[in-house]
């Protein structure tokens, strides 16, 4: 499941606007493993956003999840990669509280293994992207 730093979080307080970094392959193929992203803390949700919150049951670790839809009680989130769990079908239910921000922008850092001038100018062309909202996405998620 992606994970936050809590710096990232101490940040927000003061700032709209926060960096974290992606740990795990829950949200593949939108965010992978090493990405970098600019959160809008306490931005309002909207369903299909790709959200920062806190874990229901580890309040002091943060993940990033997409808000699928509104329920009784906060968001319905789920991860992008259908096979790496760790979302609302394992803990339900997140509430509103625990929704942190909206992630706005995704940097992909280089590998080290791009030395050609091709694989350069293919990273350059994707490595930074806005992180939009899936609404199609998101109807497909809620009917699992």
């Amino acid at each position: 499941m992606p994970e936050l730093s809590q710096e990232t979080e101490r940040r927000g307080a003061v700032l709209p606007y926060g960096l974290a970094e992606v740990t795990g392959p829950s949200m593949v193929p939108t965010l992978r493993h090493g990405d970098q992203l600019v959160v809008r803390w306490g931005a309002r949700i909207r369903p299909g956003d790709v959200v920062v919150l806190r874990h229901p049951f580890q309040q002091d670790l943060l993940v990033v999840k997409r808000a699928v839809e509104r329920r009784e009680g906060g968001w319905w989130v789920l991860g992008d990669n259908p096979y790496a769990g760790g979302d609302s079908t394992d803990y339900g239910t997140v509430p509103d509280e625990l929704v942190l921000g909206r992630v706005r922008f995704r940097y992909r850092p280089p590998k080290p293994d791009q030395r050609s001038p091709f694989a350069a100018a293919r990273w350059a062309l994707s490595a930074a992207r806005p992180v939009l909202s899936d609404r199609s996405a998101s109807r497909r998620l809620r009917a699992r």
